[in-house]
């Protein structure tokens, strides 16, 4: 016969080993030494976006009333420049990454369906 107490009690020793195990991951990474790994953990949690600043500082120096027309003159090449990094810089973080795999996972599960 099956106990529902006892299987219970087993799923909730499982979710807790796993909690432990996360716990233990998790502190092993924050006690790891090195200025270069702390860097790419914050890397990996957030993402510059280069392009985006200098767009708006290009929209700003454009904008900005000046009688010698520099800031016009600068803010039009620095607009262009933050699009072209916008295109070949890649400012995805590892949520990002789980977003996207989860709407491939869903879509390929749609077509899966629709399949069969």
């Amino acid at each position: 016969m099956h106990d529902p107490l006892k299987a219970r009690l087993d799923k909730l020793k499982k979710i807790s080993d796993s909690a432990k195990r996360r716990a233990n991951l998790y502190s092993d990474v924050a006690n790891m030494d090195g200025s270069h790994t702390a860097r790419s953990l914050g890397a990996l949690q957030k993402a510059s976006a280069p392009g985006k600043k200098l767009q708006k500082i290009g929209f700003l120096m454009l904008w900005v009333p000046e009688p010698t027309g520099v800031t016009c003159a600068i803010g039009g090449p620095m607009i262009l420049a933050g699009r072209y990094l916008d295109k070949k810089y890649n400012g995805a973080t590892i949520h990002d990454v789980g977003h996207t795999t989860k709407n491939t996972f869903s879509s390929i599960s749609d077509f899966k369906n629709s399949v069969m």
